[in-house]
């Protein structure tokens, strides 16, 4: 007989606490002629509402892209989770479909510059007892898109509303097999 049957009367069953749910996005647009990317990210859970923006990288950065915006705000999520210190189990919610496809090992990472987020992200992932990684409709993900925006608004410019402009690809990757 452990310790934790010691403690339990026999049959009885510790439920698994409900997942934390994450949501990320990230923008990225030009200001003056400099390329600024930002995310934004929600966090929401039993007993836990977090809410958070800022720059991605710094605005003229080679790396401003908007995959790299997304990253980061994917990241920046789990790293305060990490730090509470929150272990349990976690779903991602996103609609970058490179970023959840590639942490799903849907889609190979070839964009180099991608690599150490792509890790990051991993090895955070790790920390926690399961990490869902999931994609979701743009129109289900609106707070973490308008956050990530609010990042980019920071820095005096402000974000056009109505319809997304169409992604210029900056940063675009093929699926693992498609032609790059």
């Amino acid at each position: 007989m452990d310790a934790e049957d010691a403690r339990l009367p026999r049959g009885v069953v510790v439920p698994e606490p409900p997942p934390v749910t994450v949501h990320f996005d990230g923008a990225c647009q030009t200001v003056g002629h400099r390329r600024v990317a930002a995310y934004g990210c929600t966090i929401e859970g039993v007993g836990l509402a977090h809410e958070e923006f800022d720059l991605a990288v710094p605005p003229g950065h080679p790396r401003s892209t908007n995959n790299v915006a997304e990253y980061v705000g994917a990241i920046r999520a789990l790293e305060w989770l990490a730090a509470l210190p929150y272990a349990g189990p976690v779903v991602v919610l996103g609609d970058s479909e490179l970023v959840i496809h590639q942490m799903n090992g849907d889609y190979a990472v070839h964009a180099e510059h991608l690599r150490p987020y792509h890790e990051r992200l991993r090895q955070l992932a790790g920390r926690f007892a399961s990490v869902e990684f999931r994609w979701i409709p743009r129109e289900e993900n609106r707070r973490a898109d308008a956050l990530s925006k609010a990042g980019i608004e920071s820095v005096g410019f402000v974000v056009p509303r109505g319809p997304p402009a169409p992604d210029d690809g900056d940063d675009a990757e093929a699926p693992d097999g498609a032609p790059d």
